[in-house]
């Protein structure tokens, strides 16, 4: 019973909707020419890996927790091509598109839609 509560919480902290216990950044996601794999868990409670594309196969882009703020998720992403990593700001757009921007800490600012593969 304390798990099924703490996932909850997790959820709930997160800004997920605990109704449903679903995780919406859960799925296959295109970008540009990558496609890549969110899950629950990892090192950052969410794990999110290029699965296809031109580059950086296999590589984890979430490099820190995501904290729900103002109706967005902020955190550290990598980009898939570069591998650099971005302050970033995710707000889903319907359900299934998020919309992400972000900047290096040397300046260099991205953005575009994750949309999901069906």
């Amino acid at each position: 019973m304390k798990k099924a509560i703490a996932v909850v919480v997790g959820l709930a902290a997160l800004g997920f909707s605990t109704a449903a216990f679903a995780n919406p950044m859960v799925g296959k996601w295109k970008w540009d020419a990558f496609t890549i794999e969110c899950k629950e868990g990892g090192a950052n409670g969410m794990s999110c890996v290029v699965v296809d594309g031109p580059k950086n196969k296999g590589m984890e882009m979430v490099k820190s927790k995501l904290e729900a703020k103002d109706g967005a998720h902020v955190g550290q992403i990598a980009h898939p091509m570069t591998g650099e990593t971005y302050n970033a700001k995710m707000v889903q757009d319907g359900a299934d598109a998020f919309k992400m921007d972000g900047c290096t800490a040397a300046g260099a600012c991205a953005s575009g839609t994750f949309t999901r593969v069906k």
